[in-house]
């Protein structure tokens, strides 16, 4: 998995570390064991407010359910792939507190890939929230998603 070479990931990377997120594993590892492939980031505005990512996941038929489709839990674990990156790369470091799917659609085996788009819709004090969508390679949205992230202060 490469990195794009948008230098908004670069300055998203040392405000990171600025508060307290240095060392961290990110992406982390499951992101690269899904074979995640980052597209495009959006640092937003001076806040957070409006940051986006969007990243591309190959379908693979390990994380297929028994009738070929992509399984719900592993569609969660790619939402938060994007998510929870993106939560660190555009605010202060949170954790996840809710994390809310709607399924619209199935994602068939015969799809090659899909496509998550995450945007930051709030940061205040205690929270962060984000809203993202999945997309299959015909521009049907399979899936939306929604989190609610509580802002973690380190000692």
């Amino acid at each position: 998995m490469s990195t794009p070479t948008n230098p908004a990931f670069a300055a998203a990377l040392q405000k990171m570390a600025a508060q307290g997120a240095g060392g961290l594993k990110l992406p982390p590892p499951v992101f690269h064991e899904m074979g995640a492939e980052p597209l495009d980031y959006s640092p937003g505005d001076a806040d957070g407010r409006g940051a986006s990512m969007r990243v591309r996941f190959p379908v693979q038929e390990r994380w297929q359910n028994p009738m070929a489709h992509m399984q719900g839990g592993a569609i969660a674990m790619a939402m938060d792939n994007v998510i929870g990156p993106l939560s660190y790369m555009a605010a202060p470091p949170s954790s996840t507190t809710q994390l809310q799917l709607t399924y619209l659609c199935p994602i068939p085996e015969d799809a090659e890939s899909f496509e998550i788009k995450a945007r930051v819709t709030l940061v205040s004090e205690r929270q962060v929230i984000i809203d993202a969508e999945l997309t299959l390679p015909d521009g049907t949205v399979a899936t939306l998603a929604r989190a609610t992230n509580v802002i973690v202060r380190r000692r």
